[in-house]
């Protein structure tokens, strides 16, 4: 690939760099980036990696052709709203790893993550650009959703950011929101669809199956005494769908995809109110404990609830592995 090397038109130096801000690490790289150099770059939370943020890197794509340098993506960890209002900032859908992993998939050459502290959310929104955008990054071209904000205070817009584009001679590319049903797919939109369990509509707005990970534990071992093993998982940093039962894959290292029934919520017919995530994999056999696993979420299939007898819950589970499998063996 033939690489373009850009200057600001009225310097001859590099833009100032910012060492008050801790660098971005490099999460996902394919190797097309030598030394460093000059890239067409989007930047944002990236959470979900839903529609909209595939035609922004889609566009990305097609501005870094046109400009013969390769793609970078930055995203942030944790969101800034966990540093400005700790007390109302979201719950992921997706970790720093998972979300490299999408972009990756949708022709990103290189993933990275800024470190989000205090220093950070005070950079004035021009101090961002000309230190991190330009600086950091060498941004040669820069593809932005309608929405974006950055600087201390969400104070840069994108009518900043192209004048200050416009004054560098480097193009700016602003994406239209992809709507669905009359209204943006948006990360906001799809936690709520996916809290309040509705993931087969929140699946039609993403670019893969919602997923999370967890560290398998050892759990009441319940399970295997009445036919339904499971895997119980802890540590899960992205948010939970609603209690309630599910149809699912799960993901084990060295195997593909196993259809697998979710239930999620308190154990309420065993006297529990704890909510625990437990996993039965659907034909598979064996011990996990101390491993990680991910489980992709394809579909609701009931409300929890409390049975009058052990007979019952079984009856019951039968009825929802079957479907379970059923409905992750058809997709």
């Amino acid at each position: 690939m033939r690489y373009t090397f850009f200057r600001p038109p009225s310097a001859m130096m590099p833009p100032p760099s910012v060492p008050s801000i801790q660098p971005p690490s490099v999460v996902f790289s394919a190797g097309s980036r030598p030394s460093g150099g000059p890239a067409a770059i989007a930047v944002g939370n990236f959470d979900g990696v839903h529609l909209g943020h595939a035609a922004i890197v889609g566009r990305l794509v097609e501005l870094a052709g046109r400009l013969g340098v390769p793609t970078g993506v930055l995203t942030f960890d944790p969101h800034p709203a966990r540093i400005l209002r700790p007390e109302s900032a979201p719950i992921p859908l997706t970790t720093p790893g998972r979300r490299a992993e999408l972009l990756a998939a949708l022709g990103v050459d290189e993933v990275l993550v800024q470190p989000v502290d205090a220093a950070l959310v005070a950079l004035e929104a021009e101090a961002f650009y000309d230190g991190v955008l330009r600086g950091r990054l060498q941004a040669a071209g820069l593809v932005e959703g309608g929405d974006f904000h950055f600087g201390a205070s969400r104070r840069g817009d994108v009518a900043l950011l192209s004048r200050l584009c416009a004054a560098d001679g480097i193009p700016l590319e602003i994406v239209e929101p992809v709507a669905r049903d009359g209204e943006s797919v948006s990360s906001s939109r799809l936690r709520s669809l996916v809290a309040a369990g509705r993931i087969r509509e929140a699946a039609s707005m993403l670019t893969a199956d919602y997923r999370i990970r967890g560290t398998v534990i050892e759990g009441a071992r319940r399970g295997r005494t009445i036919g339904f093993p499971t895997a119980n998982l802890a540590g899960i940093a992205t948010l939970l769908p609603a209690d309630g039962v599910y149809a699912a894959r799960a993901l084990i290292a060295g195997q593909n995809p196993l259809p697998a029934a979710v239930h999620i919520g308190p154990n309420v017919s065993f006297g529990e109110t704890a909510t625990s995530v437990e996993v039965h994999i659907i034909g598979w056999s064996g011990n996990l404990y101390g491993s990680a696993l991910d489980v992709d979420f394809l579909d609701r299939l009931r409300e929890t609830r409390r049975f009058a007898s052990v007979d019952e819950v079984k009856a019951q589970l039968t009825l929802d592995v079957a479907l379970a499998s059923s409905i992750a063996t058809a997709t």
